[in-house]
């Protein structure tokens, strides 16, 4: 692995944050930067990977499965038209 340097420079206040934490995890400054850059790297991939994918998704609106502590179901299912539902409760529901 190829190391290389790069002046860095935060907030007095980050850094001092940043100090405490690497004490606090038993860990070298350099080693708790390091974690958190590839932390946020893979976040950032993982967040675009999961965007294209779902720009190429086509999926029509999903009902819930029924909640088993509910005395009513929030949808029935017709199979001649699929999804009814019967209670708009869901997020990104067509109604």
């Amino acid at each position: 692995m190829k190391k290389s340097n790069f002046a860095l420079r935060l907030q007095p206040s980050l850094l001092e944050e940043a100090r405490r934490t690497a004490e606090e995890e038993g860990v070298a400054l350099n080693q708790l930067i390091n974690v958190a850059v590839a932390e946020k790297l893979s976040a950032l991939r993982t967040q675009a990977f999961f965007r294209e994918r779902a720009r190429h998704a086509n999926v029509p609106f999903i009902c819930p499965a029924p909640v088993p502590h509910l005395s009513k179901p929030s949808w029935q299912f017709d199979r001649t038209v699929g999804c009814t539902r019967t209670v708009p409760t869901c997020l990104g529901s067509p109604d």
